[in-house]
């Protein structure tokens, strides 16, 4: 083999080969939006794999006063290709800090997605009944803070938030870096719904799983059915593609830890990455499988986690 052949093209020609071999036809490369790379995964991916983590976005909806955070439109379509390179069946939209509070975006994504699609929405504290029973019939299952990017409603709306939408079983959803995290455990810990951390908590390199973030969350997951989100790997490497191995180092820390808390997703379009260097989704969702080797482990995190979790 050439030594510019790596890892993954030489699977793909041992893959095509065989394919060859039994009279099949390979299946063709796929190019995305925003998604570098045309490869599928390297490991079959089960039926009902979900994608717990990526973003719609559409400059004909008004973004949020002092939004920061501006990508190109990324459509409902472009994100329909996805699912068929990646061999996804279900998905979970999360509402970005760019369009904040103002959910209409997400709802009118959910309803063109169908019944395969949640979605997680931003809420201040003014939030109605009447309006969480419409969220909730279009299939929105939590609600997210963040302290990381402006946009959204302010942190401490958080408490009173999780206290109007705990009979209906929604969850908190958190983007928040590892020091922030430390510093937010007591409100945590005192809200009456679970609290789903973004991204692996945003644990800083290299101290990953040293960070005393990483406690905080393991405490959380253990006393108050905290979940964590193995999404973005490329953010915080220092490391880099293909293999992120310092953030690999924090995933298997996690799924050592509890993989039955864990779920994946790709954070496409990837808003925080440049338009020309986007990750390569297929290499996102690998990594699940070299952090979860075990393949009934694996399909938890990506099939029956995802089902508890958003009520698939």
């Amino acid at each position: 083999m050439p030594p510019s052949m790596n890892r993954r093209a030489h699977l793909a020609a041992l893959m095509t080969g065989a394919a060859l071999a039994a009279g099949l036809r390979p299946a063709a490369a796929q190019t995305v939006p925003w998604s570098s790379g045309t490869d599928r995964p390297t490991f079959t991916v089960p039926p009902g794999a979900t994608d717990c983590h990526h973003h719609i976005y559409d400059a004909r909806f008004p973004a949020a006063p002092g939004a920061t955070l501006r990508p190109p439109d990324a459509s409902v379509a472009d994100y329909c290709l996805l699912m068929q390179r990646l061999g996804l069946t279900r998905h979970v939209v999360v509402q970005p800090s760019t369009y904040g509070v103002d959910n209409s975006l997400l709802v009118q994504s959910l309803k063109a997605f169908g019944p395969t699609a949640r979605g997680i929405a931003m809420l201040d504290a003014s939030v109605t009944p009447e309006e969480l029973k419409r969220l909730d019939a279009a299939g929105i299952r939590g609600v997210r803070f963040g302290t990381r990017l402006p946009g959204g409603a302010p942190i401490t709306d958080m408490a009173p938030v999780a206290r109007k939408i705990a009979d209906l079983g929604w969850h908190i959803q958190l983007v928040s870096d590892g020091d922030k995290i430390v510093e937010l455990a007591d409100s945590l810990k005192g809200l009456p719904v679970p609290v789903v951390f973004d991204h692996m908590g945003h644990l800083p390199e290299p101290a990953g799983p040293d960070h005393p973030g990483f406690k905080v969350i393991a405490d959380l997951i253990e006393t108050h059915g905290a979940w964590v989100k193995l999404t973005g790997a490329y953010i915080l490497s220092k490391v880099g593609p293909p293999s992120y191995a310092d953030r690999s180092r924090l995933a298997r820390a996690f799924v050592q830890r509890a993989p039955e808390r864990l779920v994946w997703g790709s954070d496409w379009p990837h808003p925080t990455s440049p338009a020309d260097a986007k990750p390569d989704d297929a290499v996102l969702l690998d990594l699940l499988a070299a952090w979860a080797p075990d393949e009934t482990v694996r399909n938890r995190i990506l099939v029956s986690n995802p089902a508890q979790l958003y009520g698939f």
